[in-house]
């Protein structure tokens, strides 16, 4: 059977261990985001885009017979 010292000794090195973990996947999360938001500005970008090209292609003039037929 352990000791309490021993007994509060791996609780302390568990605990340490949980902490960095915990540290360890919070980095990651906020890396993982970054990459999300730009992601996101990207795909506003190409919907503005895309838009604005679409709006262009309406614009333009109608197809007609021509004159020769």
């Amino acid at each position: 059977m352990k000791t309490d010292a021993e007994r509060i000794t791996l609780l302390e090195e568990t605990i340490a261990y949980q902490a960095k973990t915990i540290d360890e996947l919070s980095e990651q999360i906020a890396e993982q985001w970054k990459v999300v938001e730009q992601a996101r500005a990207k795909l506003d970008r190409l919907t503005e885009r895309f838009l604005s090209l679409e709006e262009a292609s309406l614009e333009a003039p109608a197809i007609t017979k021509p004159p020769h037929y």
